[in-house]
């Protein structure tokens, strides 16, 4: 179950939008930039920061840079336990495939397949060696279909858009 919405105003608003585009600017950059008092910027962060909202703070890698250029996108379907094996759910294979270093993301999806896997290597070889070494040896996964990235046009993880069409209807 969801927690219910928090009730955010425009400068919370102003808040996120400006910590998701750097979040290092100070509290006193952030007060002179929305033109709040600096003690209401400390207030409204750690109210964010409680609730939630504000998750994390990190640093954003290239992995071009860290040779971790290749990404792929895999399909991976579950087989279900038969009666008389031990249950395996989707959510369990999902959890162990997130325990993969080489993972960086894993959904739990709709439609003919269970679960998307996001993950980045060195190279297309050593994607297949994590698909057959690694990935297809996890009980309960019955077969995977991997994609993978000729080019990347957008990767984000702002939802500066989302804020901005938020709080120019409040």
């Amino acid at each position: 179950m969801t927690a219910p919405a928090v009730k955010l105003d425009e400068k919370d608003h102003a808040i996120l939008l400006l910590i998701q585009e750097n979040s290092k600017l100070t509290a006193n950059q952030i007060a002179k930039k929305i033109n709040i008092p600096l003690t209401t910027v400390f207030a409204k962060i750690k109210r964010l920061e409680d609730h939630g909202i504000i998750k994390q703070y990190r640093a954003i890698l290239d992995p071009q840079k860290l040779n971790l250029g290749t990404t792929a996108f895999i399909l991976a379907s579950v087989s279900y336990s038969k009666n008389d094996e031990p249950q395996i759910t989707q959510r369990d294979v999902a959890e162990e495939i997130a325990q993969l270093p080489e993972v960086q993301e894993v959904h739990i999806i709709t439609g003919n397949w269970d679960l998307l896997v996001k993950l980045r290597a060195e190279n297309v070889e050593a994607i297949g060696k994590f698909v057959v070494d690694k990935l297809r040896r996890i009980k309960g996964l019955d077969k995977t279909l991997t994609c993978m990235v000729f080019e990347t046009i957008k990767e984000s993880t702002s939802l500066h858009q989302q804020l901005k069409q938020d709080y120019s209807h409040s």
